[in-house]
């Protein structure tokens, strides 16, 4: 128990601890999401936390050496990114073309 009290006294471990956290998060966004749609949605916000818990995780993965971690998180914000960017030229194509956003007069 005493080495478990220590960990939690290392501000790394508390670092990791944000990551997970922030990761674990996404899945309470995209539950409320779906709630409130009444049908399976994935919002934007569960990508972004996706990132940014799988960023804080890697940093802390790379801080104590995981390798088993640092592939896993690496391939996960891979993935990551590239449903954000998916996500953002689909919303771009769904916007309404008007005077001005089309480049023409």
């Amino acid at each position: 128990m005493e080495s478990v009290l220590a960990k939690m006294r290392d501000p790394w471990f508390v670092f990791g601890m944000i990551g997970q956290f922030t990761f674990a998060a996404r899945f309470v966004v995209q539950w409320l999401a779906s709630e409130r749609e009444k049908r399976v949605v994935i919002p934007v916000a569960f990508w972004w936390l996706s990132i940014t818990g799988g960023a804080v995780t890697l940093v802390y993965a790379v801080r104590i050496e995981d390798p088993v971690f640092i592939i896993a998180q690496t391939g996960g914000l891979v993935m990551y990114a590239r449903n954000l960017f998916i996500h953002r030229r689909a919303a771009r194509a769904a916007a309404p073309v008007g005077p001005g956003k089309d480049g023409g007069s």
